[in-house]
């Protein structure tokens, strides 16, 4: 058992925060690059071929790895490293997040009247190793016409959420049914990182 109760979160995710917070882990936050002058810390283009469910592993645990990096570059205090990565799949097909207006009424297009999957891949990186799971949800979309998708899309809501949408945003309207985790649809499954903290060593009561 470690002797600081405490955690690094690699991950910009306002929501990820919350949730973390709300089953009392405490945290602090290593921050990845994404942006220029040098580009991003770890690269989120899918490879060729690369299935959904290795993508969100691989990216999730590239995270974890460059967070543990940082950490001992900057003589932090050694603890665990909590990733995340959350996908929206359809058709086999990786919806990111919209960078416009005309993307984000494509992906609801996609998503309409349809079930489709969402992934969130989990590693806990420390002393011992690393420690991954990837958590699948399942959500339906009611039918939406063309009005509707369109003033979604002219709000600020679908673009800074993978597959232009949050489960605990105003799309929620459009979600008949869900089948997993509702946490996990949001970015972070809490009963599976309880999982991943408690093998590294985190009290979880």
């Amino acid at each position: 058992m470690l002797t600081e109760n405490k955690i690094y979160l690699a991950s910009k995710s306002p929501r990820r925060r919350e949730l973390l917070h709300q089953i009392n882990i405490q945290f602090d936050l290593i921050l990845l690059r994404d942006a220029a002058p040098r580009g991003p810390d770890v690269s989120e283009i899918v490879l060729p071929d690369e299935l959904p469910e290795a993508y969100v592993s691989r990216v999730t645990q590239e995270k974890a790895d460059m967070a543990w990096n940082i950490m001992q570059m900057r003589k932090l205090p050694a603890r665990p490293i909590l990733s995340a990565d959350t996908s929206v799949i359809i058709d086999q097909q990786i919806l990111g997040k919209p960078a416009d207006h005309q993307q984000a009424m494509h992906m609801l297009s996609l998503l309409t009247g349809r079930t489709h999957q969402v992934l969130t891949s989990l590693a806990v990186r420390h002393a011992d190793g690393l420690h991954t799971i990837t958590q699948k949800s399942e959500v339906t979309f009611d039918r939406l016409d063309q009005a509707q998708m369109k003033a979604y899309c002219d709000s600020s809501e679908p673009y800074d959420k993978a597959g232009g949408y949050g489960i605990q945003g105003a799309a929620a309207r459009f979600i008949s049914h869900i089948s997993g985790s509702y946490s996990g649809i949001m970015g972070l499954p809490l009963f599976e990182t309880c999982q991943l903290l408690r093998q590294a060593g985190i009290f979880i009561p």
